[in-house]
């Protein structure tokens, strides 16, 4: 579980990081990447709309997402905001291909 400080719980910064950041996509999610100045700690916010599944299939996507992300902030830029938005295919997929979707995502936008 992601701790309380990196949650992203602004709806202005949520929009902001979809809009502005920096976008890479895999075949089970998008990341979006935005960095900003300050202070702050790494947020990280998340995305799983209806057509992912239905309520089950999309909160057990979203606890694999932050099972998944929770390991990752810590390689994070400090002050950046990271929403992660899930596909359809990743109701299908297993942890390990979302964490290798996600890993992927995230080493490509750092780089």
């Amino acid at each position: 579980m992601l701790r309380a400080e990196h949650r992203l719980a602004d709806a202005g910064l949520f929009r902001l990081a979809t809009r502005r950041g920096t976008r890479r996509s895999s075949p089970t999610l998008v990341t979006h990447l935005l960095q900003r100045e300050g202070d702050a700690p790494p947020l990280v916010g998340f995305v799983v709309s209806r057509a992912v599944g239905n309520a089950v299939v999309r909160n057990r996507v979203k606890r694999r997402l932050r099972h998944l992300a929770r390991e990752h902030v810590s390689s994070l830029p400090g002050s950046c905001v990271l929403v992660v938005r899930a596909l359809p295919a990743s109701a299908a997929a297993s942890s390990t291909a979302l964490g290798t979707d996600l890993a992927g995502c995230l080493a490509r936008t750092s780089a």
